[in-house]
């Protein structure tokens, strides 16, 4: 079985990219080893594992199948590879903006190469969304991976087990209880049971957030949701719909980014957030993306 060489576009820097995935230990949907990434892809049902490496003396990835899927299935795991790492994404406009912006013109030169790595599947975007609201990143991972391994299907792979998001289907299902049980609270628990029903009555859907229109229109199909506030739908719309503009701007992690590189006493207050902001119109998510990078 041949493995696929996938070229990258400039400004792709696999070891920046690897390097932000790595960022938890108890991340749970992929597994690093040797520099290369093991996931369990679901392709439009096929579900395809993958071992995602640099190729030697390339500007590509290697992409090898542990077992030959479809030719489907194959172009499938393609896709949902190059929109994991906005591959199709032309980035000389950002660092353009970048290098000339006091607040990101150092990260731009530090993390150069990295793409904003998106969350391809909606549900699971709105959900890690959903639990990191009002916590820390360690506890938001420590949640997910209770989650993920109590309702999600697996599978192993030279001795890694890979794990796909649980299915709005399943989740749909629950009760309260059973999500409350792993620290997630009662709230969340309904609002994560919630987006799952409207997901799966098709009430919510990747493609008619799209068709919407643009940020701010996506955004209120978003914010009538139980659960879901400006922050959560921005983040969304931010890794799952890539859209540019999109902005988190109540992120308390980027407040503590602009606070730590312009050596503030204490976090900026959003009105002033907006106007030390105003060149990064377009490219938002990529400045917030980057400024979040500085944190760790």
């Amino acid at each position: 079985m041949e493995d696929v060489i996938l070229a990258t576009p400039p400004f792709f820097s696999f070891s920046q990219n690897l390097s932000y995935l790595a960022r938890s230990a108890d991340e749970c949907l992929y597994r690093i080893e040797n520099g290369s990434i093991y996931r369990w892809i679901d392709a439009g049902g096929e579900h395809i594992a993958v071992e995602i490496s640099e190729a030697a003396g390339e500007a590509a990835l290697r992409i090898r199948f542990r077992e030959q899927p479809s030719p489907a299935g194959r172009e499938g795991a393609i896709r949902f590879i190059r929109e994991w790492f906005d591959m199709d994404r032309d980035l000389a406009p950002f660092y353009a903006m970048a290098r000339q912006d006091h607040l990101l013109q150092e990260a731009a030169v530090r993390f150069e190469g990295l793409r904003l790595i998106g969350i391809p599947d909606l549900f699971e975007a709105v959900c890690w969304g959903i639990l990191g609201q009002q916590i820390n990143l360690k506890f938001a991972y420590t949640l997910k991976k209770r989650f993920v391994e109590r309702f999600g299907a697996h599978t192993e792979w030279e001795g890694h087990t890979l794990w796909l998001f649980p299915k709005p289907s399943v989740v749909m299902e629950l009760q309260i209880e059973d999500l409350t049980a792993m620290q997630i609270t009662t709230r969340k628990a309904e609002y994560m049971i919630g987006v799952a029903g409207l997901m799966e009555a098709g009430e919510l859907s990747k493609s008619a957030l799209i068709a919407a229109g643009g940020l701010r229109e996506a955004e209120k199909q978003l914010v009538c949701i139980r659960g879901i506030g400006p922050w959560t739908a921005n983040y969304a719309l931010m890794r799952c719909l890539r859209m540019t503009n999109a902005f988190p701007i109540d992120d308390v992690g980027l407040h503590l980014a602009i606070k730590h590189r312009l050596g503030l006493p204490d976090k900026p207050p959003v009105k002033q957030i907006r106007e030390i902001t105003t060149g990064w119109s377009g490219w938002e998510s990529y400045a917030t993306f980057y400024m979040w990078k500085t944190l760790y």
